[in-house]
């Protein structure tokens, strides 16, 4: 029988990303992700619904969530669910938690201000992008009228 885990969510990190790395270099980022869902009951009254989700990213991946994600910030995640398993300390119980191993990433809600620029660099340093350079021309051999297209 085939199987499949997927995950994929949109939401807002609910804290600043706390990032470790291993004995051999490779960065862990442990975040958290807030979405919400609104609604409307049967009696016609608005409600929002939230829930919080507890991720792990490695790598790359995590390197940039520590660079470029903040609290608040919306963010795209593709993963698939995993489930941590450990012994509780003070109580010798087994405990688990299911969490969402992020796969990638799309940052959401365009580039903050303050990182567009280094900060090192004077006001009358900074450069904006250069503009794009205008469209050619179009091609009236290949322009047609849409009473001219046959379908």
């Amino acid at each position: 029988m085939p199987n499949l885990n997927k995950v994929m969510l949109i939401g807002n990190l609910t804290r600043e990303p706390e990032i470790k790395h291993t004995p051999k270099g490779t960065a862990i980022a442990a975040f958290s992700l807030a979405i919400n869902r609104n609604y409307t009951t049967e009696s016609g009254e608005k409600r929002e619904e939230v829930t919080f989700v507890e991720l792990d990213a490695f790598g790359r991946v995590a390197e940039i969530i520590g660079q470029y994600a903040k609290k608040g910030h919306p963010l795209f995640v593709e993963g698939r669910l995993k489930l941590d398993t450990w012994n509780d300390k003070q109580s010798g119980e087994k405990r688990s938690k299911l969490k969402v191993a992020v796969e990638s990433i799309q940052l959401l809600g365009g580039r903050p201000q303050e990182s567009a620029q280094p900060e090192d660099t004077a006001p009358e340093q900074r450069t904006a992008r250069p503009p794009r350079p205008p469209r050619p021309p179009a091609d009236p051999n290949l322009d047609t009228a849409a009473d001219d297209i046959p379908f």
